[in-house]
This record gives C-alpha cells, structure tokens and sequence, in this order.
C-alpha cells in the first residue's frame, strides 16, 4: 500500500510525492483522510528548520498531526471501527520519510487506541481536536485563566474552554489589531498588575519578565505555547512576587475525551476558527500562507480530490 503525502524534504522545501507504507497490523485501522490541519507552532519550527531536536526528528519527513478522515479498513481486532469517522493525531508507517508527526497524507494507517471517533454533526473542525485538547490539558492542570496572551487560535481555544468548564471569562490580551475582533485587547490598555494566572499562547519567550510584572503574590504563569530558544526572566521581580511557572505539554487521551465531550454536550464549539483551506496538492502555497499571513488562524489542506 502507498498513499500521496505532504513530504518536508528539507526545511523550506515540500514535495507532493507517494510514500509507501508499512502493512498495518492486527490492532491498526487505515484512514482515508478528508482534511488535514497545519499547525504554526511546531510545524512553523519544522518549516524554518528551527525544530529544537527530539528524538525521531529529521527530514525528510511527513508534517501534521491534525487529520481527519474515515476508517476504511482494520485489523482483526479493530474491524468494528470501519466506517466511522475519526480524529487521527499522525502515522509512523511510513516507509522513506519520517514520521514523527506524519498526518498529511491521504491515507494513514495507526493503532485503534490513537484515533478519535467524531461527534456527530462535527465537520472539518475536527481537525481542531489536538489544539483543543492542548488548552484543556493545560486548564485542567491548575486555576483556569484569568489572562489570556494571544488571540491566535490556541488562545481563542482557551478562553472557550475557560468558558465552557464554567470559570469566569479572562482578559485577552493581542497586539495585532486585526486579531482582536472585539474581544481582546492591547496590553498597553490594561493597568492591571494582580493578575492570578496568566496563560501565554504567544509562544514569544521574551515576555516573561513583562508577565511577572502584572502578577498577583503568588501568581502563575503557565506556558502553554511551544518555545524555540530559553525561556528567562530576572529573579529579584519573580522573588518578590512568589512567582510560579508552569509548563503545559502536551495532550494525553482523557484530554481528547474530555473536549469530545464538551462538543457533544454543546458546551464547546470550534467554529469560526478554520479561515483558511486549500486543495492537498496545493501545499506549497498553502504551508507558507498559514505561517506569514497574519489573518490566518488555521488552515487546512483537502484531501479529498486526491487519489
């Protein structure tokens, strides 16, 4: 078996090209993908060539880890799953190409256990599920937020979820007026400095100092984005203010079913986030707009008129 997939080659060159894929096993299920997202927080760093290193990490490789699509065949132990809907955080079946991501492709085949079966009604915004469950796992961690740095679509994801789990609606701070849309607002507007819990979806490593200055004794700041380069701040403020910091990585499966479950029960929706789509075989258009046009919260690729 071998599947069309979005290969990073090196950083800043794709190619559209057939990978073959390792035969799937007895508790695999093969997806057919409809949608894939593009994230600019990791794949942003891929793209550049800025990825800090893990293990498994090199190029070439396939990107993403937000798909969607139907499980078309299973095995043994998972023939029940054909026909249904599912969520699929990447593939590493693929033969040729890394996949330590691996979800841009038209057909995926993984474990059972790793895919999600969608909520009914849930269309292309599915493919929002793993940032969704990123803010959750970072909530359910501590004290809900009552800052919000960013209004990207993490940060949009956290203060519905803040709002879905009941918590009082945060502040949202954004710098980019085009983001605000009548919700957040610009740092420099809000003189507030007790703040209890400030979460940064920024990802902007050099805002830890300017954070631990609007923090409450005792305050906390979670991270919640992904960083590049050392994250820092100047003792003697953070000392002052018994500041604690927390790292939010990220998402385990209870996260996955608790956000799934927000869905159903009409308490979360991911509406109004996916701004951006094109067609699979137009990715090399697609990958640089998701990352420079600042009106892009997410896009997604369509795999459906591919082969």
């Amino acid at each position: 078996m071998d599947t069309l997939a979005v290969v990073m080659e090196e950083p800043r060159r794709l190619a559209m090209r057939r990978l073959a894929l390792r035969p799937a096993g007895p508790d695999d299920v093969v997806v057919e993908v409809d949608v894939s997202g593009i994230s600019t927080g990791t794949e942003r760093l891929l793209w550049d060539g800025r990825m800090p290193h893990f293990p498994g990490l090199g190029y070439p490789l396939v990107p993403g880890y937000e798909s969607i699509g139907r499980v078309v065949e299973a095995g043994e132990a998972a023939r029940d799953r054909i026909g249904q809907r599912v969520f699929v955080p990447g593939s590493s079946n693929f033969i040729d190409a890394r996949g330590l991501f691996g979800g841009a492709a038209r057909t995926l085949i993984s474990p059972s256990a790793r895919t999600v079966s969608l909520p009914d009604g849930l269309g292309d915004e599915g493919v929002l599920l793993s940032l969704a469950a990123t803010a959750y796992h970072a909530i359910a961690g501590g004290t809900a937020p009552d800052l919000i740095v960013g209004h990207g679509t993490l940060g949009r994801l956290l203060l519905r979820i803040t709002e879905a789990l009941g918590a009082q609606r945060p502040t949202v701070w954004e710098t980019n007026a085009a983001r605000r849309h009548g919700v957040a607002i610009h740092p420099d507007a809000d003189d507030r400095r007790d703040y209890r819990s400030i979460y940064d979806a920024s990802g902007a490593e050099d805002l830890m100092d300017f954070l631990v200055a609007r923090l409450a004794r005792g305050g906390e700041i979670v991270l919640a984005g992904f960083y590049e380069a050392r994250v820092s701040f100047a003792f003697p403020a953070a000392f002052m203010r018994e500041a604690k910091f927390r790292i939010a990585a990220e998402f385990r499966p209870d996260d996955v079913a608790a956000v799934t479950a927000l869905i159903e029960a009409g308490r979360l929706s991911l509406e109004g986030l996916i701004t951006h789509r094109m067609a699979a075989t137009e990715a090399n258009d697609a990958y640089p707009t998701a990352f420079g046009d600042p009106a892009c919260l997410k896009m997604i690729l369509d795999w459906r008129t591919c082969a």
